[in-house]
């Protein structure tokens, strides 16, 4: 399947198969798509809960309450769900944890590289940090993220279900997201559709191409 076939295939599913678990192989794969995905001066400000059981789930399911309760069935039946959150602040360990992981894998020429790379990224986090929307950032960062997992997804004919509809305190209560420097940017589910998935079996609708792309 090309490139354009897999993204008219995928889709938001609405309801999940509770028989069909996925893959520890595909699970390995979606995986190292959220971990290897780009972020601006390679912060990688996030990071993901990933519930994989009944408990661990059902963790997740506390923040779909209340207005957001329509979407507990998407969490709970899914095989897989994964909580996608931005670092709230980027402290000097973080930075320091990142800059030893480029050094440990070779990523710099020597010590004035690793200087002009701490630099570079400390100024941007700066920058951000002086400007007072620094968290916003980090938000941008994450949702890149969400996006090489559902291509991934895509790719590998795995349904995905990225949610915005979810209590953001009731996270924070049962993740702890706060004291960790963490804050709620989407959940996930993934897993396969169950027959009675009424989005599998509608065509894709997107604006067309001359609405949507202007030469510059």
């Amino acid at each position: 399947m090309d490139l354009i076939e897999i993204l008219k295939h995928r889709y938001t599913a609405k309801a999940y198969d509770t028989g069909r678990r996925l893959p520890d192989d595909v699970v390995a794969q979606l995986m190292a798509a959220l971990r290897f995905s780009p972020s601006s001066v390679n912060a990688q400000p996030w990071h993901f809960f990933v519930a994989d059981d009944a408990a661990g789930k059902a963790r997740v399911a506390t923040g779909a309450a209340g207005p957001f309760a329509y979407n507990a069935p998407k969490i709970l039946n899914a095989s897989h769900v994964v909580l996608l959150c931005a670092r709230t602040t980027l402290p000097p360990a973080h930075l320091q944890a990142v800059l030893d992981q480029e050094q440990a894998d070779g990523r710099f020429a020597g010590e004035e590289a690793r200087e002009g790379q701490r630099k570079t990224r400390g100024g941007y986090v700066t920058l951000h940090e002086e400007a007072g929307d620094l968290a916003m950032w980090t938000q941008k960062q994450a949702y890149i993220a969400l996006g090489f997992l559902l291509l991934a997804a895509g790719a590998l004919g795995v349904d995905a279900t990225p949610m915005e509809g979810f209590d953001a305190g009731a996270l924070d209560a049962a993740f702890g997201l706060t004291e960790k420097g963490l804050a709620p940017a989407v959940i996930v589910s993934l897993g396969y559709h169950a027959e009675s998935d009424f989005n599998a079996k509608l065509p894709k609708s997107r604006l067309a191409d001359d609405v949507l792309f202007s030469r510059a």
